[in-house]
């Protein structure tokens, strides 16, 4: 990837680089900051648990800098976990944690800039997570290898595009589901925070894929724009409306929101189902582990919620917020239990621990606003340079 000419804030890449479109900063459909958000985003009970959270995963982290696990999309989920509440590689009580868990990615990365030590149908999946992690570091660690590492990384992901503008399971070009379009366009929007450029046309064509996923609930999802706007309908893992998961109407949204489609219309429809499970979810019984949801489907609620911003954000949050707090298992003479969050969903044992720990933290720490992912910026001019993506 072409690097920017010296190293410029996020908004003055927004103005320069054609991958602008992947604003820096959660904006709301109509264009404007996310909320600011005030006092009442944190607590000391959400503080302390954060604090907590991140003991457990560094107690637990192995010298390599892996969790038990070579999963490298995993290993970047823990290291995130970190540098979103305020740790950067190298600094303070937890510097030496991000190093450890950057340079296992950086390290293990493939001659072709493949970041995936698990098997091929993990490729694009580890490795869209891996390189979005690599992406949002890079401004903050001297490390000469995770700079070299995310161009690798960025370049291949342009190369495995399929045809359709999607992405494949396997390192190879190809067309896959929603959950495969979300995991490169956070590694896409890391080019932004990295001054890199991506071709406009990965963007366009990846824009129009995400569109495809989207599904009405009743009705023809090949029905005229007009009368698809009229109903319910959400993002769905595939194209032909399989699996409407509150996981994927959530993922939809974080999509088009790195992509900087603040206006389209399928975000506040997919944002309903997402908003009715948070009203729907149940208190939480007591430091048993077990979050309100996977961290999976917890992962998307929170970042879409935050990204949308607005009255969703300040009804919403504080109710997944104190559920975490509530359900983080507390054994203070136990390291391996104390401030963690059980294993739920698909990933299971000590791995499952770190994905769900890690989300937990990520997600108490999203008030923080310390990622460059998370910081609130304007959008003006983006509608200009890809007029052509219309919503």
């Amino acid at each position: 990837m072409k690097r920017l000419a010296g190293r410029t804030n996020g908004i003055a890449v927004l103005a320069m680089a054609v991958v602008g479109l992947l604003c820096l900063g959660a904006a709301n459909a109509s264009g404007q900051p996310a909320f600011k958000g005030g006092d009442w985003e944190i607590t000391p009970e959400s503080e302390a648990a954060l604090n907590r959270g991140l003991e457990w995963l560094a107690a637990n982290q192995t010298a390599a800098g892996n969790w038990e696990s070579n999963d490298l999309g995993l290993v970047g989920v823990g290291a995130l976990a970190f540098l979103s509440a305020g740790h950067m590689p190298g600094v303070g009580r937890y510097g030496e944690n991000v190093d450890r868990a950057l340079a296992f990615i950086a390290t293990h990365a493939k001659p072709s800039g493949l970041l995936n030590m698990a098997g091929d149908n993990r490729d694009m999946y580890n490795h869209g997570l891996a390189t979005f992690v690599l992406g949002q570091a890079y401004g903050m660690t001297p490390d000469p290898l995770v700079g070299r590492t995310l161009d690798r990384a960025l370049k291949l992901i342009a190369r495995m595009q399929g045809p359709g503008g999607g992405w494949s399971y396997v390192a190879k070009p190809g067309d896959g589901d929603l959950s495969l379009c979300v995991m490169q366009a956070k590694a896409l929007r890391s080019a932004v925070d990295s001054g890199l450029e991506i071709p406009a046309e990965v963007i366009d064509r990846a824009i129009q894929q995400v569109r495809r996923h989207y599904h009405p609930k009743h009705g023809n999802r090949n029905a005229p724009e007009s009368e698809l706007r009229k109903g319910p309908g959400q993002f769905c893992y595939s194209i032909g409306g399989g699996n409407a998961t509150v996981a994927m109407a959530a993922a939809g949204v974080v999509c088009l929101q790195e992509f900087g489609q603040y206006d389209d219309w399928r975000i506040p429809k997919s944002m309903e189902p997402v908003t009715a499970a948070i009203a729907a979810v149940k208190p939480q019984a007591q430091h048993n582990g077990t979050m309100p949801f996977d961290a999976y489907t917890l992962n998307y609620i929170g970042q879409s919620l935050y990204q949308v911003g607005g009255k969703g954000w300040r009804d919403h949050y504080p109710k997944l917020r104190d559920c975490l707090v509530a359900s983080q298992q507390l054994d203070p003479k136990n390291p391996a239990h104390n401030g963690k969050w059980a294993a739920q969903g698909q990933v299971t044992g000590k791995p499952g621990e770190l994905y769900s720990t890690s989300v937990a933290v990520f997600i108490l720490a999203i008030p923080n606003r310390y990622l460059p992912i998370l910081q609130e910026g304007p959008i003006d001019g983006l509608r200009q340079q890809f007029s052509s993506v219309q919503p």
